[in-house]
């Protein structure tokens, strides 16, 4: 684990190293968005008990470790957006998919920082488990399958509880029908891309889609911060530090530590460790360092304490709303089918009570209202015939998964269920595109780097 001090010099370090995007930040503050007083309110993603998040605030190094999370981004793949002004989003956007299928070596006069960031995401660190890291894709087949084209509305919009780590989205023309339903479709390609066979291999989708997020992610820091009024690193903090990918990358592993601490079970059983594993690497892919992938369900349960714990409670209706409005009114299906239409139909309202039950944890605050996704009456009844169904052919599917002589066929028959959800998300782009942010100077920006 790297030491508090190499930590803090290396955030401190974003200044100096890249000063076209992180030139005007005073990273020696603590932005409003950071909470470190328990007495103050938080934005939490547990059970509401509040003895774990006063154990770990009690501790200074955890905070500080915490607070210096929320102003990192992505030091080598900040480093390769940076060359926007000189290739153009669409120019940096290429290469890296050259290097991706072909190796960077083929890349004609590849830029050093295009280099970098390939090698650093070939470098699998000691501490990732690669005999692992197959069969924990196995095991997140069944639910990606089976479960996941029914919640990934309902878990993509619990990012955007909080105006402090929802801003960055809004800011990238997300209130839009159209562009919410593309964010998901790419969220929902990204994580079942890389739970086929072999896909986080070095020239597996996965790999690539990977790298494709990291950039993305790397795009919106360098137009937010080189071009948003909007954006105010005191209030905010830095756009999408690498704390708020935490919560998107792990929160299946979370759920899953959550559950087993609350049944009493402290270890993981093979299947879970190789689950584990599989989100940890997928994780690292992504660019999150290892202070951030947990590998026991208590460290686990502490590290997503320690980020909702040290995130201020904010709503902002006119972007959480907003976001939130947008993305549940979203039309899914690739076509207007009366198949795809009556999907469309059920999917969105198991969705709404998934999102109320898990993430609003049966809210009597009436946020649920604001936001516009209270339960109507009809939700609960469909969403419990819906969960037989669904959750009655995930059972199915993992009983033949252990059962000899069913295993490969069942296998055979996820990846079949994968494909085809892949074929109806369409192609990803992992884009962001500054003709699309809502403030002017960005586009103004964006006009500038494409005519160099």
């Amino acid at each position: 684990m790297e030491s508090l001090e190499a930590l803090e010099a290396r955030v401190a370090a974003q200044r100096e190293n890249l000063p076209e995007m992180y030139g005007k930040v005073d990273f020696s503050i603590k932005p409003e968005r950071f909470v470190d007083n328990p007495d103050e309110q938080s934005m939490r993603l547990n059970d509401g008990d509040d003895s774990t998040r006063r154990r770990l605030l009690s501790d200074p190094e955890t905070v500080a470790r915490a607070r210096a999370y929320t102003m990192l981004g992505d030091n080598t793949a900040d480093a390769y957006a940076a060359l926007m002004p000189k290739y153009g989003f669409r120019g940096l956007i290429g290469m890296l998919t050259q290097a991706c299928d072909k190796g960077v070596e083929n890349v004609p006069d590849a830029p050093e920082e295009l280099i970098a960031f390939i090698r650093e995401m070939e470098a699998t660190p000691d501490w990732i488990d690669m005999s692992l890291i197959e069969e924990g894709a196995r095991v997140s087949r069944n639910p990606m399958a089976t479960l996941s084209p029914f919640v990934v509305r309902g878990a993509f919009v619990a990012t955007f509880l909080n105006k402090y780590s929802a801003l960055p989205m809004a800011l990238t023309g997300t209130l839009s029908h159209e562009t919410a339903v593309r964010r998901i479709k790419e969220t929902a390609s990204f994580f079942t891309t890389t739970s086929l066979p072999g896909a986080l291999e070095r020239h597996g989708p996965g790999f690539k889609s990977a790298a494709m997020v990291r950039l993305m992610h790397s795009m919106v820091r360098f137009n937010v911060l080189r071009g948003s009024e909007k954006w105010d690193v005191n209030v905010y903090g830095i756009p999408v530090p690498q704390v708020d990918q935490m919560p998107a990358g792990t929160i299946a592993v979370f759920l899953l530590a959550f559950q087993m601490m609350r049944a009493g079970r402290t270890e993981f059983t093979p299947s879970e460790r190789a689950f584990v594993e599989f989100n940890r690497y997928r994780c690292w892919l992504l660019g999150l360092p290892e202070d951030l992938l947990a590998t026991t369900p208590q460290g686990i349960y502490d590290a997503m304490t320690i980020y909702s714990g040290t995130l201020r409670d904010g709503y902002d209706d006119e972007t959480c709303g907003a976001l939130v409005r947008a993305t549940m009114a979203a039309y899914f299906p690739k076509d207007h089918s009366l198949k795809n239409r009556i999907f469309n139909f059920l999917e969105r309202s198991f969705s709404r009570v998934y999102f109320n039950r898990q993430f609003l944890k049966g809210d009597k605050t009436g946020k649920a209202k604001l936001m516009g996704v209270e339960l109507r009456p009809y939700d609960l009844p469909l969403f419990v015939s819906l969960a037989l169904f669904i959750f009655g052919r995930e059972k199915l599917y993992a009983l033949a998964l252990r059962t000899p002589g069913l295993k490969e066929w069942a296998d055979r028959r996820l990846i079949d269920k994968l494909n085809r959800l892949l074929v109806d998300y369409g192609h990803a782009e992992y884009t962001t595109d500054p003709s699309q942010y809502h403030d002017e100077t960005i586009r103004e920006q964006h006009g500038h780097a494409k005519a160099a």
